[in-house]
């Protein structure tokens, strides 16, 4: 899934450190060790089992549900510090299968000897409970952006029946699937575990899950790194589509002028810039044929396309080079594969989305103005994809039970966030926010683009992994540099389209 960085030498002398360095005694007992252990999967190394919890954390005696939890133990179990939990992205992303599963395992060996790595499927999410809604409602999900009042009341009923139908289908959890109370469900863990404090690595909207949790359990942790971070203290509808559309600028840019001097790139020795505003205008227009489809390629698609190689530059963006020429019609297409049917989707995303953020819009015409405020700001790509994360919770049945609010962390030990130059996802805006908002926090700065600067840069890497190993935080003012494919990657991801929405 993501490249992995070698661990430098002088990264691999601090795991030689006593572990009383770092505030801990050695255990080699794995943690949970009285809960009911399985493999996850058939041949795998990893390890699941469930807790329950309540339905409502206002009502814990109440109706329960199951959690599912899944752990690596710690590869040197003798040099052991205790638990590192990993929080999925998404909202919706399954921490037993990023995590746990992955074979292309995306935490260090660093700190998979040093700790045992715990993931879960948050409530709402895969084998916890997954949010499920009618498959032919979702296909009817993707739509332009509301330009009139007659669009905008549809879109209104449109959200409130998808709502209602994904409550039928997932049951009481669906109202009780905000961050507040996966916070409460990963405290749960922690104590099931028998761990008195945890340790924690989170990036995109995994952050948001550490940033609450600091809030209600500071004391509680031994030490949080938190990289690419959400600003949960955004009110503004406005203001969170123009963030995001600013990073998206910033990004393309920088994949225009790396084309420009990379000769593998495909575009390599043309305006990309051009070609790209060329596209986006046949699009606009109706006119832009997808060739591995030989349909119809609308601008929705085709940014979201771009956006999804912003994330990681090293294995997408030779790729990106590869869509772009054959948009243009100066390179062979990749055939794009089907999806398959079913008669219920998943919604995570949209629902545990509409119960942490609530937007106050007045109609088409003040959505109209967040567009054109943003193409003014992103003259070449307009508008982020992520405007959808403002209109997709506008009539949504569900109760906002974690709005918006700034953070207010009075315990724990220093934070140490990690952000990008531009981050299409958790645009660079958001971290400085973040970074205000607590006031014991450590900011480490990657000069280049991407998102998840952990999986971006071996230096960043280095850095989040001595402080989890040692508590050292980096010097204030520390920046990495921009790191950049020069050559194909043996696994360079191709874009054929139609290419989802990527999430946080």
């Amino acid at each position: 899934m993501l490249k992995r960085f070698s661990v430098r030498a002088a990264l691999a002398a601090l795991i030689l450190l006593p572990v009383a360095a770092a505030g801990f005694t050695a255990s080699a007992e794995p943690a949970g060790a009285g809960l009911r252990w399985r493999p996850c999967a058939p041949q795998s190394a990893g390890q699941c089992t469930t807790i329950p919890v309540p339905v409502d954390w206002a009502d814990p005696g109440g109706a329960k549900f199951d959690l599912t939890i899944g752990r690596l133990p710690a590869t040197e179990p003798w040099h052991r510090i205790g638990v590192l939990f990993v929080a999925p992205g998404g909202p919706g992303g399954s921490g037993i299968d990023s995590y746990i599963l992955n074979p292309g395992f995306p935490i260090g060996d660093a700190l998979r000897k040093r700790f045992d790595i715990v993931s879960w499927d948050q409530r709402g999410v895969s084998r916890s409970n997954e949010v499920r809604c009618s498959a032919d409602l979702l296909a009817r999900a993707q739509r332009p952006f509301p330009s009139g009042d007659k669009e905008y009341r549809e879109l209104l009923a449109f959200n409130a029946e998808l709502g209602a139908d994904c409550r039928k289908h997932t049951g009481p959890v669906f109202d009780h699937i905000d961050t507040t109370s996966a916070v409460r469900d990963l405290d749960a863990i922690r104590n099931a575990l028998g761990e008195r404090k945890l340790s924690f690595y989170g990036a995109s909207y995994g952050t948001q899950v550490g940033q609450q949790y600091a809030e209600l359990f500071g004391d509680r942790v031994r030490a949080m790194t938190i990289d690419s971070n959400m600003d949960h203290s955004l009110r503004s509808g406005s203001r969170y589509i123009e963030t995001t559309s600013e990073d998206l600028e910033g990004s393309f840019g920088e994949f225009a002028d790396w084309c420009a001097r990379t000769a593998g790139c495909a575009l390599h020795g043309r305006d990309v810039r051009a070609v790209w505003d060329d596209l986006l205008a046949k699009a606009e227009a109706g006119k832009l044929t997808d060739p591995a489809t030989g349909k119809p390629l609308d601008t929705e698609a085709l940014r979201s396309e771009l956006m999804g190689a912003m994330y990681r530059p090293a294995t997408r963006w030779f790729g990106l080079g590869d869509r772009l020429a054959a948009l243009a019609g100066t390179a062979a297409a990749t055939p794009a594969q089907p999806a398959a049917a079913d008669e219920l989707g998943q919604n995570s995303y949209q629902g545990i989305w509409c119960e942490d953020w609530k937007w106050r819009v007045s109609g088409a015409a003040e959505l109209r103005t967040y567009r054109d405020r943003a193409a003014r700001l992103a003259p070449h790509t307009k508008l982020s994809p992520f405007w959808t994360d403002v209109t997709s919770c506008l009539g949504w049945p569900a109760k906002v039970n974690n709005p918006q609010h700034r953070l207010s962390i009075d315990d724990g030990p220093p934070i140490l966030i990690a952000k990008a130059r531009y981050d299409v996802a958790t645009p660079y805006r958001w971290n400085l926010a973040v970074a205000d908002q607590i006031d014991d926090s450590v900011l480490l700065e990657y000069d280049g683009i991407g998102h998840g600067q952990y999986y971006q840069s071996g230096c960043i890497r280095n850095h989040i992994e001595r402080y989890l190993l040692t508590l050292r935080t980096p010097a204030p003012n520390t920046h990495c540099p921009a790191e950049y494919p020069t050559t194909r990657p043996a696994t360079t991801q191709s874009l054929p389209a139609p290419t989802p929405k990527p999430t946080h």
